[in-house]
């Protein structure tokens, strides 16, 4: 994941809030197209779109299909990166700064994007949790089919069940509920360690108090925020990073350090981009990532498709597979899907599979093709 609109900012700001926690929208909300796992969310036409979140989303996305490679061709079993090997061994530097550090954005792009078209839904519809329903079901027959019938390491499914659970019924507490019991539940997921579920629902429930106040509206205003809150997350991450180097994974600590150093450094990688999202860089960053995350359902479906074919041509098991093959299978991967996103969104407004799960959430056909 792999697949907007920022408001309520604070009351100070002149925005009131409806009860519940949730706050009215105004003249100045701004909701973009989006589509995807890492981010669903429903538009008003004309609305422009919040480019932070289509680079942030497309950079995970990357970071995800390069851990998921050995683990999709090995039919469905998890392959851990040795981390006991040493600091030396560059397998040991991929599991340390790739595995499960990606799945923690998309989790957050996803309770982030859940609240955004919750609001979008709010003013186009009597019932605007119906449409929920209907976005979360759909996703769990597409996270069942891919789960059943590609791969079992499939999120979406998992996604679906966390949103039924958690995400649809916190749209009916008020903003500083959500807010406490997100921090709860990543911490006890931080206790359990082995227990990806409780990151997931507390993930979701952190980006959705993120957008009931206002932090995703002002997301792209500032640059010493990130900068200041990454660096800070960077010398958290650094001693846990140190420390899970050093533990083999059957040890009882391993599953604690691994959640930990993967929720870190999710937070120093999406404060990165977001820093460098206020440079020059921003044009690169974008016609690079954007496409990938506009299109993130597809994306992410679609990869699984691919790795279990060319796990058919590379020679030996999955697991044995060196370093640069599983980079060289990704890159070939990532870039054949950005040239098809590229060009696949010169002409439309949405990706293939996001445009059928819009369909099937808002009931009635959304136009596809681009009228300029």
């Amino acid at each position: 994941m792999p697949p907007e609109d920022p408001h309520p900012v604070l009351k100070a700001d002149g925005l009131t809030e409806r009860p519940g926690g949730r706050p009215a929208p105004d003249s100045r909300d701004r909701r973009p197209d989006d589509d995807g796992p890492g981010g669903p969310a429903a538009t008003s036409p004309g609305r422009p779109r919040i480019a932070a979140l289509d680079v942030v989303r497309g950079f995970a996305l990357c970071g995800i299909l390069l851990a998921n490679i050995q683990p999709i061709a090995n039919a469905g079993d998890i392959i851990l990166a040795p981390s006991a090997t040493g600091p030396q061994d560059v397998n040991a530097w991929v599991g340390l700064l790739v595995e499960q550090r990606f799945f923690p954005i998309f989790s957050l792009l996803f309770g982030i994007g859940f609240s955004l078209l919750l609001d979008s839904a709010a003013n186009r519809a009597a019932r605007p949790r119906l449409i929920l329903l209907r976005r979360l079901l759909v996703l769990l027959g597409v996270g069942l089919v891919h789960f059943l019938l590609l791969w079992q390491g499939d999120i979406l499914s998992t996604y679906a069940v966390v949103g039924l659970l958690v995400l649809l019924p916190s749209t009916w507490l008020p903003r500083w509920a959500v807010a406490g019991l997100a921090a709860a539940l990543v911490a006890a997921s931080l206790i359990v360690g082995a227990d990806r579920t409780l990151l997931v629902a507390g993930l979701f429930l952190l980006g959705s108090a993120l957008v009931r106040y206002g932090v995703i509206a002002r997301m792209e205003q500032s640059t010493w925020v990130p900068a200041v809150l990454g660096l800070a997350l960077a010398a958290g991450a650094a001693p846990v990073l140190w420390l899970q180097a050093g533990v083999r994974s059957g040890d009882a600590h391993f599953g604690r350090l691994m959640a930990g150093a993967g929720l870190l450094l999710a937070g120093v990688y999406v404060c990165a981009l977001l820093v460098l999202l206020r440079t020059p860089f921003r044009r690169a960053l974008q016609a690079v990532f954007a496409p990938l995350g506009r299109m993130a359902l597809t994306n992410y479906l679609t990869a699984t498709l691919l790795v279990l074919a060319v796990a058919h041509v590379v020679n030996g098991p999955p697991d044995g597979w060196p370093l640069t093959t599983v980079f060289l299978i990704a890159a070939v991967i990532l870039t054949a899907q950005w040239v098809f996103s590229t060009l696949w969104l010169r002409r439309y407004r949405f990706g293939p599979l996001e445009w059928l799960w819009r369909w099937a959430t808002w009931a009635h056909r959304p136009p596809l093709r681009r009228t300029h």
